[in-house]
Protein backbone atom coordinates (compact mmCIF):
# COMPACT_ATOMS: atom_id res chain seq x y z
CA UNK A 1 0.00 0.00 0.00
CA UNK A 2 1.43 3.33 -1.02
CA UNK A 3 1.88 5.79 1.82
CA UNK A 4 2.26 8.92 -0.30
CA UNK A 5 -0.58 11.39 -0.38
CA UNK A 6 -2.87 10.80 -3.34
CA UNK A 7 -3.83 13.52 -5.82
CA UNK A 8 -6.71 15.82 -4.80
CA UNK A 9 -6.47 14.72 -1.18
CA UNK A 10 -7.00 17.76 1.04
CA UNK A 11 -5.58 17.20 4.51
CA UNK A 12 -8.28 19.43 5.96
CA UNK A 13 -11.21 17.72 4.29
CA UNK A 14 -13.68 16.32 6.85
CA UNK A 15 -14.12 12.58 6.85
CA UNK A 16 -17.79 12.65 5.91
CA UNK A 17 -16.67 13.61 2.41
CA UNK A 18 -15.41 10.07 1.98
CA UNK A 19 -19.11 9.00 2.13
CA UNK A 20 -20.87 10.46 -0.87
CA UNK A 21 -24.67 10.69 -0.70
CA UNK A 22 -25.83 10.41 -4.28
CA UNK A 23 -24.79 10.73 -7.89
CA UNK A 24 -21.27 10.17 -9.15
CA UNK A 25 -18.62 9.03 -6.72
CA UNK A 26 -15.72 11.39 -6.00
CA UNK A 27 -12.66 10.12 -7.96
CA UNK A 28 -10.53 10.82 -4.89
CA UNK A 29 -12.62 8.34 -2.91
CA UNK A 30 -12.20 5.70 -5.61
CA UNK A 31 -8.45 6.28 -5.73
CA UNK A 32 -8.22 5.92 -1.97
CA UNK A 33 -10.28 2.72 -2.03
CA UNK A 34 -8.19 1.29 -4.88
CA UNK A 35 -4.95 1.71 -2.92
CA UNK A 36 -6.34 0.12 0.26
CA UNK A 37 -5.39 -3.43 1.29
CA UNK A 38 -7.55 -4.81 4.11
CA UNK A 39 -6.18 -6.67 7.12
CA UNK A 40 -2.59 -5.40 7.19
CA UNK A 41 -0.55 -5.13 10.39
CA UNK A 42 -0.42 -1.36 9.88
CA UNK A 43 -4.19 -1.24 9.87
CA UNK A 44 -4.47 -3.32 13.06
CA UNK A 45 -2.06 -0.97 14.82
CA UNK A 46 -4.01 2.02 13.58
CA UNK A 47 -7.32 0.63 14.88
CA UNK A 48 -5.79 -0.09 18.29
CA UNK A 49 -4.44 3.46 18.43
CA UNK A 50 -7.87 4.88 17.54
CA UNK A 51 -9.53 2.65 20.15
CA UNK A 52 -7.25 3.87 22.92
CA UNK A 53 -8.04 7.51 22.11
CA UNK A 54 -11.74 7.43 21.22
CA UNK A 55 -13.33 4.74 23.38
CA UNK A 56 -12.34 6.17 26.79
CA UNK A 57 -13.75 9.56 25.74
CA UNK A 58 -17.14 8.38 24.51
CA UNK A 59 -17.38 5.86 27.36
CA UNK A 60 -16.85 8.61 29.96
CA UNK A 61 -19.34 10.92 28.26
CA UNK A 62 -21.99 8.18 28.08
CA UNK A 63 -21.42 7.26 31.73
CA UNK A 64 -22.05 10.86 32.77
CA UNK A 65 -25.10 11.04 30.52
CA UNK A 66 -26.67 8.00 32.12
CA UNK A 67 -25.68 9.09 35.62
CA UNK A 68 -27.34 12.49 35.28
CA UNK A 69 -30.56 11.10 33.85
CA UNK A 70 -30.72 8.10 36.20
CA UNK A 71 -29.77 9.62 39.57
CA UNK A 72 -33.38 10.70 40.08
CA UNK A 73 -34.12 7.25 41.54
CA UNK A 74 -31.34 7.57 44.12
CA UNK A 75 -32.43 11.12 44.93
CA UNK A 76 -36.03 9.97 45.42
CA UNK A 77 -35.12 7.51 48.14
CA UNK A 78 -32.44 9.85 49.50
CA UNK A 79 -34.94 12.41 50.75
CA UNK A 80 -36.28 14.10 47.59
CA UNK A 81 -39.73 12.51 47.85
CA UNK A 82 -39.99 13.31 51.55
CA UNK A 83 -39.10 16.99 50.93
CA UNK A 84 -41.33 17.50 47.90
CA UNK A 85 -44.15 15.19 48.98
CA UNK A 86 -44.93 13.88 45.48
CA UNK A 87 -46.80 10.61 44.91
CA UNK A 88 -45.86 7.76 42.60
CA UNK A 89 -47.86 9.14 39.65
CA UNK A 90 -46.14 12.51 39.96
CA UNK A 91 -42.78 10.74 40.12
CA UNK A 92 -43.68 8.89 36.91
CA UNK A 93 -44.43 12.25 35.27
CA UNK A 94 -41.02 13.53 36.39
CA UNK A 95 -39.49 10.55 34.59
CA UNK A 96 -41.83 10.79 31.60
CA UNK A 97 -41.07 14.37 30.55
CA UNK A 98 -37.39 13.55 30.03
CA UNK A 99 -38.22 10.90 27.42
CA UNK A 100 -40.77 13.14 25.69
CA UNK A 101 -38.26 15.92 25.05
CA UNK A 102 -35.54 13.36 24.32
CA UNK A 103 -37.59 11.82 21.48
CA UNK A 104 -38.87 15.14 20.10
CA UNK A 105 -35.45 16.78 19.82
CA UNK A 106 -33.41 13.79 18.63
CA UNK A 107 -34.10 14.49 14.94
CA UNK A 108 -33.42 18.27 15.13
CA UNK A 109 -30.16 17.46 16.88
CA UNK A 110 -29.21 15.22 13.96
CA UNK A 111 -29.37 18.24 11.66
CA UNK A 112 -26.58 19.91 13.63
CA UNK A 113 -24.18 16.97 13.66
CA UNK A 114 -22.61 17.35 10.24
CA UNK A 115 -22.04 21.09 10.69
CA UNK A 116 -20.01 21.12 13.88
CA UNK A 117 -16.81 19.65 15.28
CA UNK A 118 -17.70 16.49 17.22
CA UNK A 119 -15.18 17.16 19.98
CA UNK A 120 -16.83 20.51 20.69
CA UNK A 121 -20.39 19.35 20.13
CA UNK A 122 -20.35 16.16 22.20
CA UNK A 123 -18.21 17.61 24.98
CA UNK A 124 -20.25 20.81 24.97
CA UNK A 125 -23.47 18.83 25.40
CA UNK A 126 -21.92 17.10 28.42
CA UNK A 127 -21.02 20.44 30.00
CA UNK A 128 -24.51 21.84 29.40
CA UNK A 129 -26.41 18.79 30.67
CA UNK A 130 -24.10 18.72 33.70
CA UNK A 131 -25.11 22.29 34.49
CA UNK A 132 -28.79 21.45 34.01
CA UNK A 133 -28.49 18.35 36.21
CA UNK A 134 -26.77 20.36 38.95
CA UNK A 135 -29.51 22.98 38.78
CA UNK A 136 -32.06 20.34 39.81
CA UNK A 137 -30.70 20.84 43.33
CA UNK A 138 -32.29 24.33 43.31
CA UNK A 139 -35.81 23.12 42.46
CA UNK A 140 -38.46 23.67 45.13
CA UNK A 141 -41.27 21.32 44.05
CA UNK A 142 -41.95 18.40 41.75
CA UNK A 143 -43.28 20.61 38.93
CA UNK A 144 -40.10 22.67 38.62
CA UNK A 145 -38.11 19.44 38.86
CA UNK A 146 -40.14 18.01 35.96
CA UNK A 147 -39.49 21.14 33.87
CA UNK A 148 -35.76 20.89 34.56
CA UNK A 149 -35.72 17.24 33.50
CA UNK A 150 -37.59 18.20 30.31
CA UNK A 151 -34.72 20.60 29.54
CA UNK A 152 -32.24 17.83 30.40
CA UNK A 153 -33.91 15.63 27.78
CA UNK A 154 -33.53 18.37 25.15
CA UNK A 155 -29.79 18.62 25.78
CA UNK A 156 -29.11 14.88 25.97
CA UNK A 157 -31.16 14.18 22.82
CA UNK A 158 -28.21 15.06 20.60
CA UNK A 159 -25.74 12.77 22.30
CA UNK A 160 -26.74 9.24 21.18
CA UNK A 161 -27.06 10.07 17.45
CA UNK A 162 -23.92 12.15 17.77
CA UNK A 163 -21.94 9.19 19.06
CA UNK A 164 -23.32 6.95 16.28
CA UNK A 165 -22.24 9.46 13.65
CA UNK A 166 -18.87 9.97 15.32
CA UNK A 167 -18.06 6.25 15.40
CA UNK A 168 -19.08 5.85 11.75
CA UNK A 169 -16.57 8.57 10.86
CA UNK A 170 -13.70 6.56 12.35
CA UNK A 171 -14.55 2.88 12.03
CA UNK A 172 -15.55 0.55 9.25
CA UNK A 173 -19.12 -0.69 9.38
CA UNK A 174 -18.34 -4.09 10.86
CA UNK A 175 -16.04 -2.66 13.51
CA UNK A 176 -18.70 -0.54 15.18
CA UNK A 177 -20.71 -3.26 16.97
CA UNK A 178 -17.83 -4.39 19.18
CA UNK A 179 -17.05 -0.80 20.11
CA UNK A 180 -20.71 -0.26 20.88
CA UNK A 181 -20.75 -3.17 23.34
CA UNK A 182 -17.84 -1.59 25.23
CA UNK A 183 -19.52 1.82 25.08
CA UNK A 184 -22.79 0.32 26.36
CA UNK A 185 -21.14 -0.97 29.55
CA UNK A 186 -20.94 2.66 30.69
CA UNK A 187 -24.61 2.33 31.68
CA UNK A 188 -23.84 -0.37 34.21
CA UNK A 189 -20.76 1.33 35.63
CA UNK A 190 -22.58 4.68 35.87
CA UNK A 191 -25.48 3.04 37.69
CA UNK A 192 -23.19 1.35 40.19
CA UNK A 193 -21.10 4.49 40.70
CA UNK A 194 -24.23 6.60 41.18
CA UNK A 195 -25.38 4.18 43.88
CA UNK A 196 -22.00 4.45 45.58
CA UNK A 197 -22.05 8.25 45.49
CA UNK A 198 -25.63 8.31 46.74
CA UNK A 199 -24.70 6.00 49.62
CA UNK A 200 -21.71 8.10 50.65
CA UNK A 201 -23.69 11.33 50.42
CA UNK A 202 -26.62 9.94 52.41
CA UNK A 203 -24.22 8.62 55.02
CA UNK A 204 -21.84 11.58 55.34
CA UNK A 205 -23.06 14.77 53.60
CA UNK A 206 -26.78 14.94 54.27
CA UNK A 207 -27.49 18.30 55.93
CA UNK A 208 -23.95 19.65 55.59
CA UNK A 209 -23.87 23.43 54.95
CA UNK A 210 -27.65 23.40 55.01
CA UNK A 211 -27.86 21.29 51.85
CA UNK A 212 -29.90 18.09 51.75
CA UNK A 213 -28.36 14.82 50.60
CA UNK A 214 -30.38 14.64 47.38
CA UNK A 215 -29.23 18.18 46.54
CA UNK A 216 -25.59 17.21 47.08
CA UNK A 217 -26.20 14.25 44.74
CA UNK A 218 -27.42 16.46 41.90
CA UNK A 219 -24.66 19.02 42.46
CA UNK A 220 -21.75 16.57 42.68
CA UNK A 221 -22.79 14.47 39.69
CA UNK A 222 -23.72 17.52 37.60
CA UNK A 223 -20.40 19.22 38.29
CA UNK A 224 -18.68 15.91 37.53
CA UNK A 225 -20.26 15.93 34.07
CA UNK A 226 -19.04 19.48 33.48
CA UNK A 227 -15.52 18.43 34.42
CA UNK A 228 -15.58 15.37 32.14
CA UNK A 229 -16.91 17.51 29.27
CA UNK A 230 -14.09 20.03 29.71
CA UNK A 231 -11.54 17.20 29.81
CA UNK A 232 -12.76 15.40 26.67
CA UNK A 233 -13.02 18.76 24.88
CA UNK A 234 -9.22 18.89 24.79
CA UNK A 235 -8.39 15.26 24.03
CA UNK A 236 -11.14 14.08 21.65
CA UNK A 237 -10.09 14.11 17.98
CA UNK A 238 -12.48 15.39 15.34
CA UNK A 239 -11.93 13.68 11.99
CA UNK A 240 -9.36 11.09 10.85
CA UNK A 241 -7.92 13.42 8.19
CA UNK A 242 -7.49 16.42 10.47
CA UNK A 243 -6.41 15.00 13.82
CA UNK A 244 -2.87 15.55 15.07
CA UNK A 245 -2.59 12.39 17.14
CA UNK A 246 -2.19 10.37 13.93
CA UNK A 247 0.84 10.63 11.67
CA UNK A 248 0.34 11.70 8.03
CA UNK A 249 0.69 8.04 6.96
CA UNK A 250 -1.91 6.96 9.52
CA UNK A 251 -4.30 9.71 8.44
CA UNK A 252 -3.99 8.51 4.85
CA UNK A 253 -4.65 4.90 5.88
CA UNK A 254 -7.67 6.00 7.93
CA UNK A 255 -9.07 7.79 4.88
CA UNK A 256 -8.41 4.76 2.67
CA UNK A 257 -10.28 2.49 5.09
CA UNK A 258 -13.32 4.75 5.12
CA UNK A 259 -13.27 5.20 1.34
CA UNK A 260 -13.09 1.45 0.76
CA UNK A 261 -15.81 0.75 3.29
CA UNK A 262 -18.05 3.48 1.87
CA UNK A 263 -17.87 1.96 -1.62
CA UNK A 264 -17.98 -1.70 -0.63
CA UNK A 265 -21.05 -1.33 1.57
CA UNK A 266 -23.34 0.56 -0.78
CA UNK A 267 -25.96 -0.97 -3.03
CA UNK A 268 -23.45 -1.16 -5.83
CA UNK A 269 -21.16 0.88 -8.00
CA UNK A 270 -24.02 2.02 -10.22
CA UNK A 271 -26.56 2.88 -7.52
CA UNK A 272 -25.93 5.47 -4.84
CA UNK A 273 -28.63 6.29 -2.27
CA UNK A 274 -29.89 9.68 -1.09
CA UNK A 275 -31.46 10.46 2.27
CA UNK A 276 -35.13 10.12 1.30
CA UNK A 277 -34.62 6.94 -0.67
CA UNK A 278 -32.72 5.46 2.25
CA UNK A 279 -35.49 6.36 4.70
CA UNK A 280 -38.11 4.77 2.46
CA UNK A 281 -36.05 1.59 2.20
CA UNK A 282 -35.69 1.35 5.98
CA UNK A 283 -39.37 2.08 6.66
CA UNK A 284 -40.47 -0.38 3.99
CA UNK A 285 -38.42 -3.30 5.33
CA UNK A 286 -40.32 -5.62 7.68
CA UNK A 287 -37.04 -6.44 9.42
CA UNK A 288 -36.80 -2.90 10.77
CA UNK A 289 -40.24 -3.12 12.36
CA UNK A 290 -39.64 -6.48 14.00
CA UNK A 291 -36.51 -5.02 15.57
CA UNK A 292 -38.48 -1.93 16.67
CA UNK A 293 -40.98 -4.15 18.48
CA UNK A 294 -38.23 -6.22 20.08
CA UNK A 295 -36.33 -3.16 21.25
CA UNK A 296 -39.49 -1.52 22.59
CA UNK A 297 -40.10 -4.61 24.72
CA UNK A 298 -36.49 -4.49 25.95
CA UNK A 299 -36.46 -0.79 26.83
CA UNK A 300 -39.88 -1.10 28.45
CA UNK A 301 -38.46 -3.77 30.74
CA UNK A 302 -35.32 -1.70 31.28
CA UNK A 303 -37.28 1.15 32.89
CA UNK A 304 -36.90 -0.87 36.10
CA UNK A 305 -33.59 1.00 36.40
CA UNK A 306 -35.40 4.13 37.62
CA UNK A 307 -37.03 2.20 40.45
CA UNK A 308 -34.08 0.10 41.64
CA UNK A 309 -33.59 2.10 44.88
CA UNK A 310 -37.34 1.85 45.53
CA UNK A 311 -37.37 -1.91 44.94
CA UNK A 312 -34.32 -2.38 47.13
CA UNK A 313 -36.06 -0.34 49.82
CA UNK A 314 -39.08 -2.63 49.58
CA UNK A 315 -36.75 -5.54 50.45
CA UNK A 316 -35.78 -3.81 53.69
CA UNK A 317 -32.62 -1.87 52.87
CA UNK A 318 -33.16 1.85 53.34
CA UNK A 319 -31.01 4.96 53.71
CA UNK A 320 -27.39 4.63 52.72
CA UNK A 321 -27.63 0.82 53.01
CA UNK A 322 -30.30 0.90 50.31
CA UNK A 323 -28.11 3.06 48.06
CA UNK A 324 -25.16 0.68 48.47
CA UNK A 325 -27.38 -2.30 47.65
CA UNK A 326 -28.08 -0.90 44.17
CA UNK A 327 -24.41 -1.41 43.24
CA UNK A 328 -24.52 -5.23 42.77
CA UNK A 329 -27.33 -4.91 40.21
CA UNK A 330 -25.27 -2.66 37.98
CA UNK A 331 -22.11 -4.71 38.55
CA UNK A 332 -24.02 -7.74 37.31
CA UNK A 333 -25.28 -5.73 34.32
CA UNK A 334 -21.71 -4.76 33.44
CA UNK A 335 -20.57 -8.40 33.46
CA UNK A 336 -23.60 -9.55 31.46
CA UNK A 337 -23.31 -6.86 28.80
CA UNK A 338 -19.61 -7.31 28.19
CA UNK A 339 -19.49 -11.08 28.61
CA UNK A 340 -22.55 -12.09 26.62
CA UNK A 341 -22.08 -9.51 23.84
CA UNK A 342 -18.50 -10.63 23.19
CA UNK A 343 -19.50 -14.29 23.46
CA UNK A 344 -22.44 -13.81 21.08
CA UNK A 345 -20.23 -12.03 18.54
CA UNK A 346 -17.66 -14.82 18.77
CA UNK A 347 -20.29 -17.57 18.37
CA UNK A 348 -22.24 -15.53 15.76
CA UNK A 349 -25.47 -16.72 17.38
CA UNK A 350 -27.15 -13.57 18.68
CA UNK A 351 -30.69 -15.01 18.38
CA UNK A 352 -29.87 -17.95 20.64
CA UNK A 353 -28.25 -15.68 23.23
CA UNK A 354 -31.18 -13.25 23.17
CA UNK A 355 -33.72 -16.03 23.64
CA UNK A 356 -31.73 -17.78 26.35
CA UNK A 357 -31.09 -14.61 28.34
CA UNK A 358 -34.65 -13.29 27.91
CA UNK A 359 -36.25 -16.56 29.04
CA UNK A 360 -33.87 -16.83 31.98
CA UNK A 361 -34.46 -13.21 33.03
CA UNK A 362 -38.22 -13.72 32.81
CA UNK A 363 -37.99 -16.85 34.94
CA UNK A 364 -35.88 -15.03 37.52
CA UNK A 365 -38.41 -12.18 37.72
CA UNK A 366 -41.09 -14.78 38.49
CA UNK A 367 -38.93 -16.16 41.29
CA UNK A 368 -38.49 -12.64 42.73
CA UNK A 369 -42.27 -12.36 43.12
CA UNK A 370 -42.90 -15.97 44.17
CA UNK A 371 -40.43 -16.25 47.08
CA UNK A 372 -40.47 -14.30 50.34
CA UNK A 373 -36.85 -14.57 51.47
CA UNK A 374 -35.39 -11.10 50.85
CA UNK A 375 -31.87 -12.35 50.17
CA UNK A 376 -33.15 -14.80 47.55
CA UNK A 377 -35.32 -12.07 46.01
CA UNK A 378 -32.35 -9.70 45.86
CA UNK A 379 -30.07 -12.32 44.29
CA UNK A 380 -32.53 -13.23 41.52
CA UNK A 381 -33.50 -9.60 40.92
CA UNK A 382 -29.80 -8.79 40.46
CA UNK A 383 -29.32 -11.59 37.93
CA UNK A 384 -32.52 -10.75 36.04
CA UNK A 385 -31.58 -7.07 35.94
CA UNK A 386 -28.17 -7.82 34.45
CA UNK A 387 -29.60 -10.17 31.83
CA UNK A 388 -32.23 -7.62 30.80
CA UNK A 389 -29.47 -5.11 30.09
CA UNK A 390 -27.57 -7.69 28.04
CA UNK A 391 -30.68 -8.48 25.98
CA UNK A 392 -31.14 -4.77 25.16
CA UNK A 393 -27.56 -4.48 23.93
CA UNK A 394 -27.75 -7.71 21.90
CA UNK A 395 -30.98 -6.71 20.14
CA UNK A 396 -29.56 -3.35 19.08
CA UNK A 397 -26.28 -4.93 17.97
CA UNK A 398 -28.19 -7.55 15.96
CA UNK A 399 -29.69 -4.87 13.70
CA UNK A 400 -26.51 -4.13 11.66
CA UNK A 401 -25.89 -7.88 11.27
CA UNK A 402 -29.31 -8.49 9.71
CA UNK A 403 -29.79 -5.19 7.86
CA UNK A 404 -26.19 -5.01 6.73
CA UNK A 405 -26.75 -3.79 3.21
CA UNK A 406 -26.72 -1.13 1.89
CA UNK A 407 -24.80 0.92 4.44
CA UNK A 408 -27.11 3.94 4.22
CA UNK A 409 -30.17 1.80 4.96
CA UNK A 410 -28.36 0.11 7.83
CA UNK A 411 -27.61 3.47 9.47
CA UNK A 412 -31.22 4.64 9.20
CA UNK A 413 -32.54 1.30 10.49
CA UNK A 414 -30.35 1.50 13.59
CA UNK A 415 -31.58 5.05 14.26
CA UNK A 416 -35.19 3.96 13.69
CA UNK A 417 -34.92 1.02 16.09
CA UNK A 418 -33.15 3.09 18.74
CA UNK A 419 -35.51 6.07 18.45
CA UNK A 420 -38.86 4.26 18.37
CA UNK A 421 -37.64 1.59 20.76
CA UNK A 422 -36.89 4.15 23.43
CA UNK A 423 -40.46 5.43 23.21
CA UNK A 424 -41.38 2.46 25.41
CA UNK A 425 -39.86 4.36 28.32
CA UNK A 426 -42.80 6.78 28.10
CA UNK A 427 -45.27 4.17 29.37
CA UNK A 428 -42.73 1.96 31.15
CA UNK A 429 -42.27 4.53 33.92
CA UNK A 430 -45.85 3.92 35.08
CA UNK A 431 -45.26 0.23 35.81
CA UNK A 432 -44.13 0.64 39.40
CA UNK A 433 -46.68 2.72 41.40
CA UNK A 434 -46.31 2.88 45.19
CA UNK A 435 -49.66 1.17 45.70
CA UNK A 436 -48.11 -2.07 44.39
CA UNK A 437 -45.46 -2.14 47.13
CA UNK A 438 -43.83 -4.17 48.50
CA UNK A 439 -44.07 -6.95 45.87
CA UNK A 440 -44.80 -4.85 42.76
CA UNK A 441 -46.52 -7.76 41.05
CA UNK A 442 -47.90 -5.77 38.03
CA UNK A 443 -44.48 -4.31 37.24
CA UNK A 444 -42.65 -7.61 37.52
CA UNK A 445 -45.43 -9.35 35.57
CA UNK A 446 -45.22 -6.91 32.65
CA UNK A 447 -41.43 -7.13 32.62
CA UNK A 448 -41.62 -10.94 32.64
CA UNK A 449 -44.09 -11.06 29.76
CA UNK A 450 -41.98 -8.63 27.71
CA UNK A 451 -38.85 -10.69 28.25
CA UNK A 452 -40.58 -13.88 27.12
CA UNK A 453 -41.97 -12.09 24.06
CA UNK A 454 -38.48 -10.86 23.14
CA UNK A 455 -37.17 -14.42 23.42
CA UNK A 456 -39.93 -15.75 21.16
CA UNK A 457 -39.56 -12.95 18.61
CA UNK A 458 -35.81 -13.54 18.45
CA UNK A 459 -36.40 -17.07 17.19
CA UNK A 460 -39.13 -15.96 14.79
CA UNK A 461 -36.79 -13.29 13.45
CA UNK A 462 -33.94 -15.76 13.17
CA UNK A 463 -36.11 -18.12 11.11
CA UNK A 464 -37.34 -15.34 8.82
CA UNK A 465 -33.93 -13.76 8.16
CA UNK A 466 -32.49 -17.17 7.30
CA UNK A 467 -35.39 -17.83 4.93
CA UNK A 468 -35.38 -14.32 3.42
CA UNK A 469 -31.78 -13.07 3.76
CA UNK A 470 -30.41 -9.82 2.39
CA UNK A 471 -27.59 -10.83 0.06
CA UNK A 472 -24.76 -8.31 0.03
CA UNK A 473 -22.36 -7.98 -2.92
CA UNK A 474 -18.72 -8.98 -2.77
CA UNK A 475 -16.85 -5.87 -1.52
CA UNK A 476 -13.89 -6.48 -3.85
CA UNK A 477 -16.22 -6.76 -6.86
CA UNK A 478 -18.10 -3.56 -5.96
CA UNK A 479 -14.91 -1.53 -5.52
CA UNK A 480 -13.45 -2.91 -8.74
CA UNK A 481 -16.63 -2.00 -10.64
CA UNK A 482 -16.41 1.57 -9.43
CA UNK A 483 -12.70 1.76 -10.29
CA UNK A 484 -13.38 0.58 -13.85
CA UNK A 485 -16.24 3.07 -14.14
CA UNK A 486 -13.99 5.97 -13.13
CA UNK A 487 -11.19 4.79 -15.40
CA UNK A 488 -13.58 4.72 -18.34
CA UNK A 489 -14.40 8.34 -17.63
CA UNK A 490 -10.68 9.17 -17.48
CA UNK A 491 -11.01 10.44 -13.91
CA UNK A 492 -8.39 8.08 -12.43
CA UNK A 493 -5.51 6.13 -13.95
Amino acid sequence: MSQEVLPHMDDQKPSEEWHQEAGDVDPTVVALAASYRPGTEEERKLVRKIDLRLLPCIWALYAMSFMDRGNIGNAKTGGLQADFGFNSNQYSIILLVFFVSYLIFEIPSNLILTRVRPSLYLSGLCIIWGAVAASMAATKNWKTLAVTRFVLGIVEAGFAPGIAYYLSSWYKKYEVATRFSIYYTAIAVAGAFSGLIAGLITQHLDGRRGIQGWQWLFIIEGVGSCFVGCFTWFIMPDWPTTTRFLSPEERLLAAQRLAYDGLANTQGAQERLGHWETVKMALGDWRSWVFVIMYMLCTGAQTIQYFVPTLVGALGWTGYQGQYHTIPLYACAFCCILGFCIWADYAQKKAIFITGLAFTAGTFFIIVVAVHNTKVQFAFMTLAFGMTYAVCALVLMWVPNVIAFPAEKRAVSIALVNGLGNSASIYGVFLWPAKDAPRYIPGFSATTVWMFLVGILAQVMNYLVNKYPLVAPDPEVVVQQEIEKQRAKGLIV
